[in-house]
């Protein structure tokens, strides 16, 4: 589905910029769209953070996936 894969990029380059920050403490986000508090920056977190409440279920429909099995 591609609502799966387009989701799971974004929580993928949602956990490399915390990587970023949490290893270099640089938000690139932040950096190439202009701060936190940027309008741009901040529809990106958000769809960073609704991708990452969709991959959740993906845990659960995998599960269901194999049990079928």
């Amino acid at each position: 589905m591609i609502m799966d894969r387009i989701a799971l990029i974004l929580a993928i380059i949602g956990g490399l910029n915390w990587g970023c920050v949490g290893l270099f403490r640089f938000d690139v986000i932040a950096y190439l769209f202009g701060g936190q508090t940027a309008t741009v920056s901040r529809v990106i977190y958000t769809l960073v953070g609704l991708a990452a409440i969709w991959c959740i279920s993906l845990l659960f429909r995998e599960s269901l996936v194999s049990d079928k099995e």
